[in-house]
C-alpha cells in the first residue's frame, strides 16, 4: 500500500495471507463522493483472482492452523480482532467517509460500536453444541454435531462496508468457516485498510480471510459460482439478490440475503409528537437515506397529519448539508454517481405521479452547502401507496407522506409492498405497541425508536427483503451444518434388506 506518483493511493488486495495485485494487473479508481475526485487505485480482480482466493480459503478450511484450532482458540482470535478494531476505529471511520461519503459522526460511532460484534461472536465460538437425541430405536446411541459450512463468499454493499462485513465475518469465523470477501467496487478501501490493520495484525492464519476487489459481473459472479464455495452471504438490492440466489442454487449453495426495503414509519395521534418527528427525520435523512431500513414511507394518522407535517418540515429545513468529514454536517452526499442519478429520477417520477413536493425536490449545489453528488432532503405529501414512489426503493433522502385513518388502515398500507425489512410505530398505547408488531410483516419493528441495531438482536427481512438472519444467536446458524451420528450397540446388524424405520426393524 504505497502512494504512487500521480498522488492516488495504490492498494493491493489480500489473498492467502499475501498482498497482491490483480492477476491481470488492472486497477480502477475509487472516488470521494463529496468532491467527486479520485483518491485511490483498487485492483480489478477477475475470475482468476477469485479462483486463487477460493482455493486458498478451501486449503485453510481443510488443513493448517485454522482447521486444527479449537473453538476456544477461535474465540480468542475474534476477541483479538475486536481489540484491534477498537484501536484503529477512528482511522477506519475516516477512510470509510472518504470512500462512501457517510457522515463522520455516524461512522465514528459505528466503528466504535463494531468491536462488540467480534466480542459477542468470540464468546459464542465455544458455545456451539450438538445434542444427544433420545431416538426411538433400541440399542442405538444418536447425537448431532454442528459443523462449519466451509468456504463462505461474503458480498458487501457500498453504504456501510465495515459494519456489514462484521455482521457476516464475525459469525462465519466463530463457526469455523473461512471466507472470501467481495466489497463493492465503489467502496473497497476501508476493507483493505481493515485487512492490514486488523486481520493481518491479529495473526489470522493465511487463507482464512481473503479479499477480491472488482466488479460484480466478473469477480462477484465468479465467487457466487465457484465450486469450492459452500455458502454465499449477500447484502444489496433485491434484483441483484435474486440473481445471486439463482446462480447459487445451481450448485445448491447455502444462501443468506439481506435485501431492500420500503419501510413504513407509522405515526399515531397519541404519539409524543417531538419524538415522532425526530424519529421520522432520522429514519430517512440520516445516512442520506442510504440504508436498507430507511423509513421512506411516513404513515401519519389523518387527525394529526397537517400539524405533524408542518412540524416535520420545520425541523427538516434546518438540516445542514456539507463536508461529511465535519461533525457539524447532518446530510452528506449520495455515494455513487449512478445512485445520485437514480434518486433524482425518482423525484421526477413522484412529481409526474401527482405527489406534492413540499420540501427539496432536486440536486443541492454548493450554494446549499452541497458538493458533487448532493440531493436536497425531499418530502412529498399527497402520496398514494400505489404510486411508484411508495412502492419502489429509492435509497436516498426522499420521504413519502401517506395519510391513514385507523389501525386497520395503517396495517393494510404498511403491508401493501413487496418488501418486509423494517417498520416503525409511534404510540403511547401499550396495547397498540403490542398488536402492531405482530401484524406488520417485517423482520424488525421498532416502537418509539428507529434505526436501532445490536449484535444481540436478529436482523433480516420478510418477502422480497431477504432470506436468513444476521446478528444474534440466529446468525451463527447460517454458517453451520447439522450432522446426525448413529451408533448401534446391537448384538446383530439385522436383516440387510430391510430399512430400520421402526423400533422393531
Amino acid at each position: 500500500m504505497q502512494d504512487v506518483p500521480n498522488t492516488l493511493k495504490a492498494y493491493k488486495t489480500y489473498i492467502d495471507g499475501q498482498w497482491c495485485d490483480a492477476a491481470s494487473g488492472k486497477t480502477f479508481q475509487t472516488f470521494d463522493p463529496y468532491t467527486g475526485e479520485p483518491w485511490a487505485l483498487i485492483p480489478e480482480c477477475d475470475a482468476a483472482d477469485v479462483d486463487r482466493a477460493c482455493n486458498a480459503a478451501y486449503r485453510a478450511f481443510e488443513s493448517g492452523p485454522w482447521a486444527s484450532m479449537t473453538q476456544t482458540a477461535r474465540g480468542r482470535m475474534l476477541r483479538r480482532i475486536a481489540s484491534l478494531v477498537e484501536k484503529h476505529a477512528e482511522h477506519l471511520a475516516r477512510i470509510e467517509v472518504q470512500d462512501n461519503g457517510k457522515l463522520i459522526s455516524e461512522m465514528s460511532a459505528q466503528l466504535k460500536y463494531l468491536p462488540e460484534w467480534y466480542y459477542y461472536f468470540g464468546g459464542l465460538a465455544d458455545k456451539i453444541t450438538g445434542a444427544v437425541v433420545p431416538v426411538d430405536k433400541p440399542d442405538t446411541f444418536t447425537y448431532t454435531l454442528r459443523e462449519p459450512a466451509g468456504v463462505c463468499g461474503l458480498i458487501i454493499p457500498w453504504n456501510s462496508p465495515l459494519l456489514l462485513v462484521g455482521w457476516k465475518l464475525a459469525p462465519a469465523l466463530a463457526a469455523g468457516c473461512t471466507v472470501v470477501i467481495k466489497p463493492s467496487e465503489y467502496t473497497s478501501a476501508s476493507l483493505l485498510e481493515f485487512m492490514k490493520l486488523v486481520i493481518e495484525e491479529a495473526g489470522v492464519p493465511p487463507g482464512v480471510v481473503n479479499v477480491v476487489t472488482g466488479y460484480g459481473a466478473t469477480a462477484g459472479e465468479a465467487l457466487v459460482t465457484h465450486p469450492k464455495v459452500a455458502k454465499i452471504a449477500f447484502t444489496g438490492g433485491s434484483a441483484t439478490g435474486s440473481r445471486v440466489a439463482s446462480l447459487a442454487a445451481a450448485s445448491f449453495k447455502k444462501v443468506s440475503l439481506e435485501l431492500g426495503g420500503k419501510s413504513p414509519n407509522i405515526v399515531f395521534d397519541d404519539c409524543v409528537l417531538d419524538d415522532a418527528v425526530n424519529g421520522a427525520i432520522s429514519g430517512i435523512f440520516a445516512a442520506t437515506g442510504q440504508t436498507c431500513v430507511a423509513g421512506s414511507r411516513l404513515l401519519v394518522q389523518e387527525s394529526i397529519h397537517d400539524a405533524f407535517v408542518e412540524k416535520l418540515l420545520a425541523t427538516a429545513r434546518t438540516a445542514k448539508l456539507g463536508n461529511p468529514m465535519s461533525f457539524e454536517t447532518q446530510v452528506g452526499p449520495v455515494t455513487t454517481p449512478p445512485q445520485y442519478q437514480k434518486v433524482l429520477s425518482y423525484i421526477d417520477v413522484a412529481k409526474g405521479e401527482g405527489a406534492r413536493c413540499v420540501l427539496g425536490g432536486g440536486a443541492a449545489g454548493p450554494e446549499m452547502g452541497g458538493g458533487k453528488y448532493f440531493v436536497q432532503p425531499t418530502v412529498f405529501t399527497g402520496v398514494d401507496n400505489r404510486m411508484r414512489i411508495a412502492q419502489e426503493e429509492v435509497f436516498g433522502p426522499v420521504l413519502s407522506v401517506i395519510r391513514f385513518k385507523d389501525e386497520e388502515d395503517a396495517i393494510r398500507i404498511a403491508n401493501d409492498v413487496i418488501y418486509g425489512l423494517a417498520a416503525g410505530v409511534w404510540t403511547q398505547s401499550v396495547k397498540r405497541a403490542t398488536i402492531m408488531p405482530r401484524r406488520i410483516r417485517a423482520g424488525t419493528v421498532w416502537v418509539n425508536t428507529y434505526r436501532a441495531v445490536s449484535f444481540t438482536m436478529p436482523f433480516g427481512g420478510f418477502k422480497s427483503s431477504g432470506v436468513g438472519r444476521e446478528n444474534g444467536q440466529d446468525a451463527i446458524g447460517e454458517y453451520l451444518e447439522t450432522k446426525s451420528v448413529w451408533i448401534s450397540t446391537a448384538a446383530s446388524a439385522g436383516n440387510p434388506f430391510v430399512m430400520k424405520t421402526s423400533p422393531q426393524s
